[in-house]
């Protein structure tokens, strides 16, 4: 869980490498740019020149998207993000329901013992308080355990000792593990998502896998992934940490910060530059400090049971054999593959935390009375267990729905920031407007769930990119194959004709434009005409979840023309109008959510889970339509309270509230 794995908030119409650069192209005009845009410049290069920034903003951001790309071409074209279930919801001519709903996984026995003995572990050491060391970390005693039942193999492949789950199975593991003890819960993520593991079991060479991933399935060893420096967070071109080539090995110089999981003898993903280039070196730790490697303790709020650390290297050396190199790319590429499953491990997170909010919330309702009643009585108090069960049921079918993805083979990287948005904000929000009013002044008490993890609740908004650097990521991707169909041609050909970004273009600028312009004009033109088409729902939907549904798949639809004009009225200076992107990227973000949401609703037999997705798509409606609730929708969101202050176990059951609720009485 190293923070600020996130890209660059960069222009969102980004080019292919092999397409002709803008300055090769202005070389036949007499009136080159070549201030704007020097011969041998990428489009997004000069997209971002002409749009004010700087020739080392261009230059980054260039990177950047390029890395994208690279991962992108990993998987095969129908898995890619143009045949994405968000992306085709927008640019189809329909949108592909089926994609959006997937069905839970079976685990195998083995697996499921696993999990089973991995929940024992937790539970037994958190009962007896002893689940945090001296130094309030998960002990290493629990480590250790945890490796014998199989918790830190659930990824790995049975060939070199792990369970090789599917991803539809670990992710909703992790609630179930949550709801025990979080920081255990993302400790596994950091471990298997965004730690070596995914990187080596993607990348890895069948010598390296041999040689690091037995011991990283046993718990023998535990990874990190050691990428953020001091001067390189959002801005991942920034790295500065260098491996030299001496002989056999790699000399490694830098320092990094805010690496989670790392220590003594811990095994890194070290991102590094190497001739210039980003780089990962699998690295062993050496077992205690050393002159070459110095960790850099620091007080952090969060992440308070896990080490997060700094790390200083001086001439560390790494065998040269411990390099990955991808098929396509360079190190970056490694970087951004793990961070989707990261994303969905936050979700999933969220929910089992915010289960254990919902279950401590329930008896102090009962317990706290005012003016002679409960205030699990009182319209307000059951509102906000009705909404905080909407927000579980999101996070469930998000992390059902993305897993499902992952399994399948798609790259998933819209779908998983969109869990991933959504999982952090919607625990930061029930965190502070749900649980702490609820409770009221003694939320801040030492001892309280909330007062002592208040950080924890809120540190998710940055973990695995920072909610609305992430949204903008989200938009580039979600408009970038547009851009380059229509605008690009159009910047292309004004850049060729001398036309700097300044002003407006000439007539003669415009008329070299014609050939692309009139290609805009016809999709414009088509879309004009074209008529909605029907959405194609499962059978058997109940009739407001099918409302819903109907609701944002026709939304969806529609949003590509404002993206469009969005384009349009922006053009190469849509790069400094982030409010705006982060805005639409909002909306079709709220739109996927009510849709994923109703589908996986409509599937399950559980009144209550139907009741609160019902509730949850409500309040996204009437955010999206800017309309207040109705007393209707409020009825409906305090009846749902109701039934869970007075009793239904649905989201509760496996929760034991903390005795700080009621402390010297019984209920």
């Amino acid at each position: 869980m190293s923070i600020d794995f996130r890209k660059h908030g960069s222009s969102p119409a980004s080019p292919a490498e092999n397409k002709p650069s803008a300055g090769q192209a202005a070389e036949h005009t007499p009136a080159s740019p070549a201030d704007v845009a020097p011969a041998g410049t990428s489009f997004a290069e000069t997209a971002l020149r002409m749009g004010g920034a700087s020739v080392d903003e261009a230059r980054r951001t260039g990177v950047v998207d390029t890395a994208d790309e690279q991962v992108d071409s990993l998987f095969a074209p129908q898995y890619q993000t143009t045949s994405s279930p968000v992306h085709r919801a927008v640019w189809d001519n329909h949108v592909p329901v089926e994609l959006f709903r997937a069905e839970p996984a079976e685990a195998d026995a083995a697996t499921v013992r696993v999990m089973r003995d991995s929940l024992a572990v937790v539970r037994r050491y958190r009962s007896s308080g002893q689940l945090y060391d001296e130094h309030d970390k998960v002990s290493t005693d629990v480590r250790s355990e945890l490796g014998d039942a199989g918790y830190w193999g659930l990824l790995i492949d049975p060939q070199y000792g792990g369970s090789g789950a599917p991803f539809r199975v670990f992710a909703p593991f992790l609630t179930r593990m949550a709801i025990e003890d979080p920081t255990v819960a993302g400790l596994a993520s950091v471990h298997g998502c965004i730690g070596a593991v995914d990187p080596l079991r993607t990348f890895g060479t069948p010598e390296q896998k041999e040689r690091f991933l037995p011991d990283l399935a046993s718990g023998r060893k535990l990874s990190a992934f050691a990428l953020t420096e001091p001067g390189a967070g959002s801005d991942l071109t920034a790295l500065s940490t260098t491996a030299v080539r001496q002989g056999d090995d790699y000399v490694i110089n830098g320092e990094k910060l805010f690496i989670t999981n790392t220590g003594p003898g811990r095994v890194i993903g070290l991102v590094c530059l190497i001739e210039g280039k980003p780089a990962v070196l699998i690295a062993e730790l050496p077992t205690e400090e050393t002159p070459a490697v110095q960790y850099r303790d620091y007080g952090l709020y969060a992440l308070k049971h896990a080490w997060n650390r700094g790390m200083v290297f001086r001439d560390f050396r790494v065998p040269a054999a411990n390099l990955l190199e991808p098929m396509t790319g360079d190190g970056l590429t490694i970087a951004y593959h793990g961070l989707n499953l990261g994303r969905i491990a936050l979700c999933a997170n969220a929910a089992g935390t915010m289960r254990t909010m919902l279950a401590e919330m329930v008896p102090w309702a009962r317990y706290r009375h005012t003016y002679g009643q409960p205030i699990a009585a009182r319209e307000l108090v059951r509102r906000r267990m009705g909404h905080l069960a909407g927000l579980i049921v999101a996070c469930d079918a998000l992390v059902e729905w993305c897993s499902g993805l992952i399994d399948s083979g798609y790259r998933g990287e819209m779908e998983c920031i969109i869990a991933k948005i959504f999982g952090s904000e919607a625990q930061k929000y029930a965190a502070i407007d749900l649980y702490m009013k609820t409770h009221g002044g003694r939320s801040f008490l030492k001892g309280h769930p909330f007062g002592d993890n208040v950080h924890e609740f809120l540190a998710p908004c940055i973990y695995e990119g920072e909610g609305e650097m992430l949204g903008m990521a989200f938009f580039k991707s979600l408009v970038k194959h547009h851009g380059r169909t229509y605008f690009e041609p159009v910047g292309q050909a004004l850049s060729g004709a001398g036309f700097n970004g300044k002003g407006s273009p000439s007539p003669a600028q415009l008329w070299a434009a014609r050939s692309p312009l009139t290609q805009y004009a016809g999709w414009m033109m088509k879309e004009r005409l074209q008529q909605s088409s029907s959405v194609e729902l499962p059978a058997g939907m109940p009739r407001q979840l099918a409302e819903h549904a109907r609701y944002a798949a026709h939304k969806l639809q529609r949003s590509r023309r404002e993206i469009s004009g969005t384009l349009r009225r922006h053009q190469l200076r849509l790069a400094d109008r982030q409010c705006r992107m982060v805005e639409l990227s909002q909306r079709v973000q709220d739109l996927t959510v009510m849709l994923c949401t109703s589908l996986y609703a409509a599937r399950q037999e559980n009144e209550l889970i139907r009741e609160s997705a019902d509730s949850l798509c409500r309040t996204l409606k009437a955010k999206l339509e800017g309309t207040r609730p109705t007393d209707g929708d409020f009825r409906q969101l305090t009846g749902l309270g109701e039934t869970i202050a007075d009793g239904n176990p649905t989201f509760t059951s496996q929760v034991e509230p903390s005795a700080i609720l009621m402390p010297g009485r019984e209920e």
